[in-house]
């Protein structure tokens, strides 16, 4: 190929072909380089990404289901969400109360000093 034709875009597709490609036991490295048009160093970086990218994927376990959903874990979990659901709304009404009665202390305040403030003049 002379430089002025245009060689297919490397997308990762490719790379990936490429990669796949050049794991056969036989492959023809130097002609896949060639007709993919990269360099070694290239094929070297294209390696490390796929496989780094691979090990990752594996290790994650990422929207598994748990395996142990037995009747009585299923049961233990809905009793621990009641519990934490009674205590959200106890602190709710206690934070709700409690916010309350600090606008009313603090109006009785404002209310206490605008009749001193008036008082005095």
């Amino acid at each position: 190929m002379s430089k002025s034709e245009s060689r297919p875009r490397l997308t990762a597709a490719r790379k990936f072909a490429l990669y796949v490609a050049t794991r056969a036991p036989a492959a023809p490295i130097g002609e896949l380089l060639r007709q993919y048009g990269v360099h070694l160093d290239d094929l070297r970086v294209i390696e490390r990404t796929i496989e780094s990218a691979a090990l990752a994927g594996l290790k994650g376990h990422h929207g598994l289901q748990p395996t142990d959903l037995s009747s009585i874990r299923v049961q233990q979990l809905e009793q621990e969400l009641a519990e934490k659901t009674h205590a959200l709304a106890e602190l709710s009404v206690s934070y709700t109360l409690l916010e309350k009665k600090d606008r009313a202390e603090s109006r009785a305040s404002m209310r206490a000093n605008g009749s001193r403030r008036r008082s005095s003049k």
